[in-house]
């Protein structure tokens, strides 16, 4: 029945957008594609790329050709040519993601989907694929703490998507996807602009990866099977005086993984993972414009979610149904052109309801493990800017959480270009967090290994950095060049503790030091018409406190190594990217000498590299795109500890440091109607 009601209000909202009456477009200065018609002649020209965020926060905009240059089916393949933020699987059984920004991992990166707070809790772990490719506008990324007015957390950077607008130019686009590991995506993207100055888009997403892979004949899969269905409508009206922006949302999602059907273990029974989900989002804002020649204006900005997950790692069982609630209400205005100030208040809930099953035993009973927080705030942020060439911005937020009291976080951002070749920020502030640690991090519970978990406290962090960009003039083309430094140092961090034992991850709180040091250069130059390259290297120290001796974080890499070429024919109708990543080595347990993962005498994993190639052929209304990815085949061969062995308490499948999967190829197709 359940089915019949949602089919039917498919072919409902399907049907008006076919039949909506024409209306005015506006065009955004954010289109994608620019036309301009001159005498009869039609124009295309493709704009956006890659970056620099104006302003004062250190950052970078990827705009959608730059996606175009990958398959980038999901928020998670979308930083391939991204030099500053890594993507990596969580473990090697079901498919997490973890986003790696500064050398820390994505917890301590704001999520945002269009400037309001995203996928916490319990949707972390798989978040980045909630988000198909073909439905962002843009992606910006920021480093270092950030504006107060998106809260207080965010104490490496924020990651903010822009999903396409009702708004755009009226179109209807369809992406499909295909690779020979037996993945299939399909999308669809219908824009109608109705009358009374309302506009709407539909967004439709399908994928199922139906294969099964077991390059290393461990028995296990390399990846688990997905199938997943995600819809969203979006609504866009305004006037001179007002404007709104609302939408819903509804994903589900089931994952299969663990033993192949054809596994060389007779005598053992299969282990299998499944996890089903089903989320439910609605956002809303709505703006009044008080006064148009100084900017001045009142917003009130608001989004929901629940999200409900029912996982079985083996018998060991995780349930959980999560609703969070954002509400914010935002003033801002410019006196003159050099002063703007922002002031306003919100307020945060996230309700946490859980049950866990620890162990493979079916006699014991789900325990219950429920968290709620309301944290509610005041922020005020000013900004200065001397003719763009000082900018300098400083905001205060008071929070106060039912569980931690009050807190006060402090940011500053200072940007100063005394010419137009060259250009110096500064940041510095400090970044508070709420741990769900289970929540975040279930899949942990594939392992075999026991959980121990303490009483963990809120995190804190100061984050500080300097970063230079040129522009320098060279052989009549400009060459872009970028250097940076962060340093995060913590008061109080939760640590995931693997040194300890071989039979147990035991999560604390932080006891001693705990940083992180990034060293980041990075250079774009144009070397042909049409031709353009990026190099970059990175280099980071990551280490923190573990049983009283200050180590080097495991799993993380040293060092990354990062060249890119991208050239399109002259006119535009043939486009080929490349891409090579070179990361370095890190540190293993030390306890992994015992689990077969290493030697005594070679706790660390080597340095690998990994070869991503596009080529695509654009034509009027649509484009073909074919490519590889991982084409030099490297993988990680013994990602899973005592494969052979799954019920046991060595069994671990969390330890991942490099790709779970060889040499992929795909094919697409992108259609404009």
């Amino acid at each position: 029945m359940k089915q019949r009601i949602l089919l039917s209000g498919v072919a409902l909202t399907l049907a008006a957008y076919t039949f909506a009456d024409d209306h005015q477009h506006l065009p955004t200065p954010n289109d994608t594609l620019k036309t301009h018609e001159i005498k009869g002649l039609e124009v295309v020209a493709r704009t956006g790329g890659m970056r620099r965020m104006a302003g004062a926060i250190n950052g970078m905009k990827v705009e959608k050709d730059e996606l175009f240059k990958a398959a980038c089916c999901n928020l998670g393949e979308s930083f391939t040519t991204n030099p500053s933020v890594d993507v990596s699987y969580s473990d090697a059984a079901t498919g997490a993601q973890q986003i790696k920004l500064l050398g820390l991992s994505g917890t301590y990166v704001q999520m945002l989907g269009e400037n309001l707070p995203a996928f916490r809790g319990s949707a972390s772990p798989f978040a980045l694929r909630y988000v198909p490719g073909p439905w962002m506008k843009s992606i910006l990324v920021s480093k270092g703490t950030s504006s107060v007015k998106n809260g207080y957390e965010g104490i490496t950077g924020q990651i903010n998507v822009e999903y396409l607008k009702p708004n755009d130019p009226k179109k209807t686009e369809i992406n499909l996807f295909g690779n020979i590991d037996g993945r299939f995506e399909a999308n669809i993207d219908l824009n109608r602009h109705f009358k009374n100055n309302w506009s709407s888009v539909l967004l439709g997403h399908y994928e199922n990866e139906s294969a099964e892979h077991d390059s290393n004949k461990d028995g296990f899969m390399d990846s688990p099977k997905i199938q997943q269905v995600n819809l969203q409508n979006r609504w866009h009206w305004a006037n001179e005086r007002q404007i709104f922006h609302g939408g819903i949302s509804t994903l589900h999602e089931r994952r299969k993984g663990g033993n192949t059907r054809h596994h060389q273990m007779p005598d053992i029974d299969p282990f299998q993972i499944g996890i089903s989900t089903h989320r439910y989002e609605a956002y809303l804002k709505h703006a009044f414009i008080l006064n148009k020649e100084h900017g001045t204006n009142i917003a009130f900005l608001g989004n929901g979610a629940i999200h409900q997950t029912d996982a079985d790692y083996g018998l060991k069982a995780y349930q959980a149904n999560e609703k969070n609630l954002y509400l914010q209400a935002a003033f801002e205005t410019n006196w003159g052109v050099m002063h703007n100030l922002a002031a306003g208040a919100s307020m945060q809930h996230d309700y946490l309801k859980q049950e866990v099953r620890w162990t493979h035993d079916l006699t014991q009973q789900l325990s219950p493990i429920n968290q709620r927080e309301t944290t509610a705030g005041l922020y005020a942020q000013y900004t200065f800017n001397l003719h763009h060439k000082i900018v300098a911005m400083a905001g205060l937020r008071a929070d106060n959480s039912n569980l931690w009291g009050w807190f006060v976080t402090p940011r500053v951002h200072i940007k100063y270009q005394p010419i137009d070749l060259v250009g110096i920020r500064l940041s510095a502030g400090k970044g508070y967090r709420t741990v769900h640690a289970l929540a975040e991090n279930h899949h942990l519970l594939s392992s075999g290994r026991t959980i121990v978990m303490d009483d963990l406290q809120q995190e804190d962090a100061w984050n500080y950095g300097i970063s230079t960009a040129w522009n320098i003039p060279l052989w009549r083309k400009t060459l872009k060049l970028n250097a940076e430094y962060y340093y995060t140092r913590f008061g109080n961090q939760v640590l995931f503790d693997y040194d300890r034992s071989v039979n147990a991850i035991h999560i604390t709180n932080l006891e001693g030091k705990s940083y992180s040091h990034t060293f980041q250069i990075d250079a774009t130059y144009p070397i042909l018409e049409g031709l353009d390259i990026t190099a970059a290297y990175r280099y980071t120290d990551v280490k923190a406190t573990y049983g009283g001796v200050l180590r080097e974080k495991p799993l993380t890499s040293r060092y990354k190594g990062l060249f890119t070429a991208s050239y399109k024919t002259p006119l535009g109708k043939w486009q080929v990217d490349a891409t090579f990543q070179l990361n370095g080595g890190g540190r293993l347990p030390q306890w992994s000498s015992v689990a077969g993962l290493s030697t005594d005498a070679d706790q660390r994993y080597s340095a690998f590299g990994q070869l991503n190639a596009q080529v695509t052929r654009w034509f009027r209304t649509f484009s073909i795109y074919v490519g590889g990815e991982n084409l030099t085949g490297f993988t990680q061969q013994n990602r899973i500890i005592d494969a052979h062995n799954p019920w046991s308490s060595t069994f671990d499948p969390t330890l991942v440091w490099g790709p779970t999967r060889g040499a992929m190829a795909y094919v697409g197709v992108r259609v404009k109607l």
